[in-house]
């Protein structure tokens, strides 16, 4: 069952686009510094491993990245699944696209790259060494936390997702099967709510099929007015 379509949204300006991407980018940037900062500066422990015995065995590249992009996969599978046969899903995404307003998809994607790669460094390869697994998950879930009623589950989505990262991160002793798990499900999400459930950003091609139904609904009411 499906929600009533939205009337598509007014373009944004170009700046509006911009600025939302540049913040973006700055606090993700200050999130990795502090993240350096903390578990570095503070404690002289490498930030990318969990341990220093795990940075002392390294990283098995392929098997980290495989297992990070399957996870990765699985996750983007299932909110997928739930976007579509869930009426509390498909809100959910009509207001995360809301959110996310008319962003292009080189803009989506780096924002994935780095909301991934800062978030994980800063709750898994800062926080969960100090604060624990199950901490760190729900802390992870809370940064999530929207005050509005069909935002919540994202939270608790969050949460769930923020403690299978943090299994790979005790798993492989190493964040890079977290990142790359991370960065897959951002990277693939984001366009394809702003595609899906969203307006397109200027410039970029609306979706052939929604176009052809338009036109159909078009073509029929100007045959019914033509009728006598």
């Amino acid at each position: 069952m499906s929600l009533p379509e939205s009337e598509p949204s007014p373009p944004e300006p170009p700046q509006v686009v911009a600025d939302f991407v540049r913040f973006g980018l700055y606090f993700y940037g200050a999130m990795a510094i502090a993240a350096v900062v903390w578990r570095i500066g503070f404690y002289a422990e490498p930030i990318v491993y969990a341990s220093r015995e795990a940075a002392a065995e390294g990283i098995d590249w392929l098997p980290d990245l495989g297992v990070g992009a399957a996870v990765g996969l699985a996750i983007v599978g299932i909110s997928a699944v739930l976007s579509s046969k869930t009426n509390w899903g498909e809100a959910l995404a009509r207001s995360l696209a809301e959110q996310l307003g008319q962003i292009s998809v080189p803009n989506a994607l780096l924002l994935a790259f780095a909301s991934g790669l800062a978030e994980e460094m800063f709750f898994r390869g800062a926080l969960q060494p100090r604060v624990g697994w199950v901490l760190a998950s729900l802390l992870f879930g809370a940064i999530h936390f929207a005050p509005r009623r069909e935002l919540l589950p994202w939270t608790g989505f969050a949460i769930v997702t923020g403690f299978v990262l943090g299994a790979l991160f005790e798993m492989t002793g190493n964040l890079v099967a977290p990142i790359t798990a991370h960065v897959v499900v951002n990277g693939i999400n984001l366009p394809m709510l702003v595609r899906d459930y969203g307006s397109p950003a200027p410039g970029e091609p609306q979706d052939p099929g929604s176009v052809d139904e338009g036109a159909d609904v078009t073509e029929l009411d100007a045959e019914e007015r033509d009728e006598p």
